[in-house]
């Protein structure tokens, strides 16, 4: 017998990537990658993004947790899609105004 399992503050629209509720633009891979890359704990991402709640953040890493392959297929198709714009010698308007300003 299968249970189902809300994550309150995390929607999954049919077709979208899994994000937080409150603030739509964060996506739970996103914070999954905070976790991956630096080690941060839920209570470390809420330090380092004050918008986040101690709720939402644990809902992310739950999440995750609970759909690994999901979430990982993600991050690797970003991570394929960064490595062809850096093939192609694509860079961000951010960084084109930065090393305008000889900032980098």
């Amino acid at each position: 017998m299968s249970t189902a399992v809300a994550y309150p503050h995390i929607e999954k629209p049919a077709g979208e990537s899994a994000r937080l509720a409150r603030v739509k633009r964060v996506r739970v891979a996103q914070l999954v990658m905070d976790y991956l890359a630096y080690g941060w704990s839920p209570e470390e991402m809420c330090r380092q993004h004050p918008y986040l709640t101690i709720a939402e953040a644990h809902a992310a890493m739950l999440y995750y947790w609970d759909h690994p392959d999901e979430i990982q297929e993600e991050i690797r198709q970003e991570e394929a899609l960064y490595a062809e714009d850096v093939k192609r010698g694509h860079q961000s308007p951010f960084f084109q105004r930065m090393k305008a300003k000889e900032v980098c």
